[in-house]
């Protein structure tokens, strides 16, 4: 048997291995998803969302405190995660471009953006809810508002690096102060991948449960 030969039934071999275990993976994946479909479009009703959990073995009940405590915890999180991390990716990408500071706080961000969330639950737990004695859904916010700030952040400072320095230029040739030039023209220049870093920052965090284990649950 030639080399060749031996070649095309090793990798004639590998193929038929690998699609085996691509259809059994997408077998039991379609089984698991209808499965969930076939037993949970019964309980998919307008009840779901507009009454409140009932207890253990009572029929009826839904998930409304779910939903609005997520929405409210997530907004909270999104007004004070945002501001911050367009304002820090402001200042690195305009006022720190090319300074020491501006890359130890790029790296120290990237690092945060892999940091596990429960990490940052259990820190948010020490500084916050142990000192006051009780859960809140502010400590719940600030937890997720402290995973929204790098990935917005890191967003902001590259989509503003992206934007042309002559834009800068011609506008300070008009006479317009740095704010103006930053707030009016830089900034309309980069909002489309600013917006998009931001709705990157809410996806992260809207799914997220470990952070909440360590903050806003009662008693």
């Amino acid at each position: 048997m030639t080399i060749e030969n031996r070649r095309k039934i090793e990798g004639f071999i590998a193929m038929t291995l690998s699609t085996l275990a691509a259809l059994l993976g997408l077998f039991w994946l379609i089984f698991i998803l209808g499965d969930v479909l076939i037993h949970g479009i019964k309980a998919l009703n307008f009840s779901l969302f507009t009454n409140d959990p009932v207890p253990a073995g009572v029929a009826g009940g839904g998930l409304r405190n779910a939903f609005v405590g997520q929405i409210m915890i997530t907004l909270c999180a999104t007004l004070i995660g945002v501001p911050i991390g367009v304002l820090g990716g402001t200042f690195l990408a305009e006022y720190a471009r090319g300074r020491k500071i501006a890359r130890i706080i790029s790296i120290l961000s990237d690092i945060m953006v892999s940091v596990p969330s429960i990490v940052i639950g259990t820190f948010i737990y020490a500084m916050l809810v142990k000192p006051l004695g009780h859960f809140s859904g502010w400590a719940g916010a600030i937890a997720l508002a402290i995973i929204m700030i790098p990935v917005v952040l890191r967003t902001t400072e590259n989509m503003l690096t992206l934007v042309p320095w002559t834009l800068r230029e011609a506008a300070f040739a008009l006479g317009a102060p740095y704010y103006k030039v930053i707030s009016q023209i830089v900034y309309r220049g980069a909002s489309a991948g600013i917006f998009t870093g931001i709705l990157l920052s809410i996806a992260r965090v809207a799914g997220e449960t470990a952070p909440l284990l360590f903050t806003p649950r009662l008693r």
